[in-house]
């Protein structure tokens, strides 16, 4: 039985669902001790409208029954799952994740296409430590419905970008019922060189020493080209070629005989063999290694480095504040006046550590919007947020920061919640009502602050007792700010009271 000496990590990907377990050593290498992979297939399962086939989601949650029992005796925080593109793009993506969730027993976050590459890179960079190279590294995963290419240097991706084609999707357009055929090969490289030529100048330009490639495709070209004896070591664009032409001799792939190729990759070999060709041709590479890590490997360090209070997370906020000009001094105190009042919050209403630092990021970045113009500022700050690249932080967190920042001041509403259910409802709702009081208390922009004596939180409620006397005399303007802020939370059942010593 795993104990909470080990992690997991946890991906679910288009084509196949993959976990390991590691047990980390104190000079922050890993050592795995179980790994197990299932061929699910849930980017199939997707049609046209992206709605996710009944069929394609029973797959993936009794593969989660599985993967769940064998992680039993592991607490949640020694667990991370992630789901990639399939899940990016399915319509009841939420539905079925907390049906995922109760499956596997741990929770499961989406992440986005440049969170994904950046943990990619991060996996192979970590199994490349004693290569002797200092320069740039060129870094690719070929997935079931994406394909990631970063460059970068040592461990920290420098510039990557996530496409939208993969080994299922690719050969599902181009190669239906396993038909293999000279126009169809070249069809489908043609149309991996599309999304290529916008970046091809970009990372050409910024150059690279080695070329490394990761996961299930570009691990089966290495093993079919290691069995029939074209190369020990590399993967070369003449390989390549080679495949190409035996695949479109056989005709189907019921015919296709590969050494090195499994029944299970079959299926989704051809499109994935497309796309390492287009990225060869595109970006003239010439030899290619295999890494055998990847995501999963770059989640595990991504943790790690986390408990070593060098969360990227925190770096991705502060350079999101130089970025957009944020005053950080503002943001700070409203930050450190957040934790307060979540910390004489936190029991009564039963908030998690997670939550203040949601709530601390939310805080840093409030005033974001101001860049765009001061009025509405905070739905510029929401848009902002949604759509940038932050390193480290999944879709739902992003999601999260977005909706605290949008509801920190003016008017607010229930359907501002967007897609959270009852309960996180609840919890966000806390956040905001903390997050808009700790903001009007700084609103003046100076040291100055009114001083809160106490607190008395209820469900739904929130009475401040502040330390200072003849308030209507002495602060006319916050005593407006309060009472309009009491009226603004009515409107979704929230009383908020104040009273003096």
């Amino acid at each position: 039985m795993f104990t909470n000496q080990h992690l997991a990590a946890i991906d679910l990907g288009s084509n196949s669902f993959h976990m390991i377990v590691v047990k980390p050593s104190e000079d922050g290498d890993i050592k795995v001790v179980d790994r197990l992979r299932e061929s699910v297939r849930l980017g199939s399962g997707l049609d046209a409208d992206n709605n996710l086939s009944p069929e394609a989601q029973q797959r993936a949650l009794a593969c989660l029954l599985r993967f769940g029992e064998r992680l039993r005796g592991l607490s949640s925080d020694r667990v991370i799952a992630v789901g990639t593109n399939t899940l990016r793009l399915a319509n009841q993506s939420r539905d079925f994740i907390r049906q995922a969730e109760m499956a596997l027993g741990h929770p499961i976050a989406i992440i986005s296409g440049h969170e994904e590459a950046r943990l990619i890179y991060l996996g192979v960079a970590h199994s490349l430590e004693n290569e002797t190279t200092t320069g740039n590294r060129f870094v690719m995963d070929i997935g079931g419905g994406s394909t990631e290419l970063i460059i970068g240097r040592g461990l920290e991706a420098l510039y990557l970008e996530s496409l939208k084609m993969g080994c299922v999707s690719m050969t599902e357009q181009f190669f239906p019922e396993g038909r293999l055929d000279a126009p169809a090969f070249k069809k489908a490289i043609r149309a991996a060189h599309l999304p290529l030529v916008p970046i091809r100048k970009k990372y050409q330009s910024l150059g690279w020493e080695t070329e490394t490639g990761a996961s299930g495709t570009i691990r089966t070209v290495q093993k079919v080209v290691q069995q029939n004896g074209l190369s020990p070591f590399h993967i070369t664009l003449d390989h390549l070629y080679t495949l190409r032409d035996r695949m479109i001799e056989a005709g189907h792939t019921d015919r296709l005989r590969l050494a090195g190729l499994s029944d299970e990759r079959k299926p989704v070999f051809a499109g994935g063999l497309a796309i390492l060709i287009a990225v060869f041709e595109s970006l003239g590479i010439k030899k290619m290694q295999v890494s055998d890590w990847a995501l999963r490997e770059g989640l595990v360090y991504d943790r790690l480095q986390r408990s070593q209070a060098s969360d990227i997370r925190v770096m991705a906020v502060k350079n999101l504040q130089s970025r957009f000009g944020v005053d950080v001094q503002q943001a700070s105190a409203v930050r450190q006046t957040a934790e307060h009042l979540f910390q004489r919050c936190r029991d009564d209403w039963k908030l998690s550590a997670y939550s203040q630092e949601l709530l601390s990021w939310a805080a840093e970045l409030h005033e974001i919007g101001l860049i765009i113009s001061h009025e509405s500022h905070q739905k510029h700050g929401a848009y902002l947020i949604d759509n940038v690249d932050l390193p480290g932080f999944s879709t739902e967190e992003q999601h999260w920061l977005s909706t605290l920042v949008r509801m920190h001041r003016s008017k607010i509403s229930t359907k501002l919640f967007g897609l959270l259910d009852s309960k996180e409802y609840q919890y966000a709702l806390y956040l905001v009502v903390i997050l808009r009081l700790s903001v009007l208390l700084h609103r003046a922009r100076d040291t100055n602050i009114i001083k809160i004596e106490r607190l008395k939180a209820r469900e739904n409620s929130l009475i401040v007792y502040l330390a200072e006397a003849n308030l209507e005399d002495q602060r006319p303007l916050l005593v407006a700010d309060l009472e309009r802020e009491s009226e603004l939370l009515k409107a979704v059942n929230f009383n908020l009271n104040f009273d003096t010593k």
